[in-house]
């Protein structure tokens, strides 16, 4: 067997600081199981793929697009104990299953990935997902919706706000993942998203130091 080695950006560091100068590369490391697939019983090695706009928000915290088939090893070596959708439509049975022979929680916030302009994000919804993630109990846990820059980009950038970075820092990273299909909109609800009732959850571990700092 070898070791396969997959890099995947760090969007940020311990829960509670501050945004990275600079993006930060970790490496993990991977060992192959036999049998996965002509190719790897040749090389001896099996692909790990992560899902699309994959990165590490913080401890225990991952973002990307929709996972398929093909990112399902990867997604194993996170030992993830849940996954958040953001997306309105029925989760796939292929996910699915995945889920259930792997003790995976799904938690599914239904936001429509609607293209117009001015359109109202639900803020409950965006809060209640907050509550999620805020939980440790939760992690690690994959933050997704269906391309992993709209809707994904507006819960980090709330979740963010809690951490105290500031809007330039914020925004530089929801854009980092839009690119060109960045949103004014989408900018104008992180800003204006009130955390002060998030302040007092009853969260513990680096979650609950975070908030009383």
């Amino acid at each position: 067997m070898k070791l396969e080695t997959v890099e995947v950006q760090e969007m940020g560091r311990a829960i509670g600081s501050s945004p990275p100068a600079s993006e930060v590369l970790f490496t993990v490391k991977l060992q192959a199981n036999a049998g996965g697939g002509e190719e790897a019983e040749r090389d001896g090695e099996e692909l790990f793929v992560p899902p699309l706009n994959f990165a590490m928000v913080d401890n225990g915290v991952f973002r990307s697009g929709f996972p398929d088939t093909a990112n399902f090893s990867f997604l194993q070596t996170l030992g993830l104990r849940s996954i958040i959708c953001l997306c309105p439509e029925p989760y796939p049975e292929p996910n699915n299953e995945f889920l259930k022979s792997n003790g995976i929680r799904l938690f599914q916030f239904g936001i429509d990935g609607c293209k117009e302009p001015f359109v109202n994000i639900p803020e409950d919804t965006i809060r209640e997902a907050l509550k999620v993630v805020l939980d440790v109990r939760n992690h690690p846990l994959l933050i997704h919706c269906k391309r992993g820059k709209h809707r994904t980009g507006c819960l980090v950038g709330c979740l963010r706000k809690l951490q105290r970075w500031c809007l330039s820092s914020i925004f530089a990273e929801y854009q980092r993942f839009a690119a060109a299909k960045a949103r004014v909109s989408d900018q104008r609800f992180m800003e204006l998203f009130d955390i002060s009732n998030l302040k007092h959850l009853p969260v513990s571990s680096s979650c609950s130091k975070r908030l009383t700092n």
